[in-house]
């Protein structure tokens, strides 16, 4: 943190999410393809739900992430980050073969919208008190509850609107909602890091993004070894900067100055001056010594909260 912002309101209001897209799966077998292809358990979804996903290569490292809900029995959505969503759905459509599934970018159709915080509650009424990863109507659009963001122990309500216009907000910075994405602890894979986490480098299974109990999809077995074999030495955390920081950039620590010790998944600033990164690291850099940006003498970078635990790790 570089200024106090103690007498600054928290980041409120409604953005227009120009960096996120939508994919619409539709067709009887909908389901069980995307089933077989993505971390989450998706022939279970129904109405009223929302879930997180991960879609892996067959390495088990993450290509897109997800927000998934479903409009009926044969038909899914699913929301992700505008930059991968075009291969993405190249590569999904590879494997679509003789499945009843038609694949297709919904993006212009279906605009998405960013709502925080207690303006948008007050506006959502009683829609805003459902919990996290349900979903609804909403004035004919899907409205998809987010996990909050945590703000020194306040919590920051989140919503995804998917259709029209929502209701009338103030405007929200697409730098302050990134601020709250990076304060949910919920990683979103952007271009800059495709191919470059296992989904328990950014805590995807702590937040509800994989199902140990479905069967295959691609890099099933990568992610089940990490899972059970107690190999897991990174992990996501929260910094605070003094700088923004951006998506991909490499993060360092000082007793190991040659080697990147991390990687900077999403990114946010709030108010412009509050800089702070849900970064993925070795567990070993938390120990001791410090942690800089870009370079082993770049800007220092200070361990924040995450809104949930990470367990022991056993190897």
């Amino acid at each position: 943190m570089t200024d106090d912002l103690s007498a600054t309101p928290l980041p409120h209001g409604a953005l227009r999410l120009h960096d996120w897209g939508v994919i619409r799966a539709a067709g009887a077998d909908a389901r069980s393809f995307l089933h077989g292809q993505l971390t989450q358990d998706i022939t279970q979804l129904e109405r009223g739900q929302a879930r997180l996903a991960g879609y892996c290569s067959p390495k088990g490292r993450l290509l897109a992430s997800f927000v998934v809900w479903c409009r009926g029995d044969d038909e899914v959505l699913l929301a992700c980050s505008a930059d991968v969503l075009p291969a993405v759905l190249k590569r999904l459509s590879m494997f679509v073969l003789r499945a009843k599934c038609k694949l297709s970018d919904l993006s212009t159709e279906l605009p998405l919208w960013g709502l925080a915080g207690d303006s948008a509650g007050a506006a959502l009424g009683a829609a805003a008190q459902m919990p996290a990863w349900a979903c609804t109507d909403a004035a004919g659009a899907d409205l998809v509850r987010l996990p909050d963001a945590s703000i020194e122990g306040t919590a920051v309500p989140r919503w995804l609107w998917a259709g029209g216009e929502p209701p009338a907000l103030p405007a929200l910075a697409a730098a302050d909602w990134d601020w709250l994405e990076v304060h949910s602890g919920v990683a979103r894979v952007v271009g800059a890091n495709v191919e470059q986490f296992v989904p328990q480098m950014v805590n995807l299974e702590l937040v509800g993004g994989v199902n140990f109990q479905k069967g295959c999809y691609p890099g099933q077995e990568i992610v089940a070894r990490s899972q059970y074999r107690g190999t897991l030495k990174r992990r996501a955390q929260i910094v605070d900067s003094p700088v923004a920081l951006q998506p991909g950039l490499e993060v360092f620590h000082d007793g190991d100055p040659d080697q990147p010790a991390g990687r900077v998944v999403l990114a946010g600033t709030r108010a412009g001056v509050q800089h702070a990164a849900l970064v993925e690291l070795k567990l070993s850099a938390l120990g001791s010594g410090s942690l800089h940006a870009g370079a082993a003498d770049g800007p220092r970078l200070t361990v924040a909260t995450l809104p949930y635990e990470i367990p022991a790790e056993a190897g």
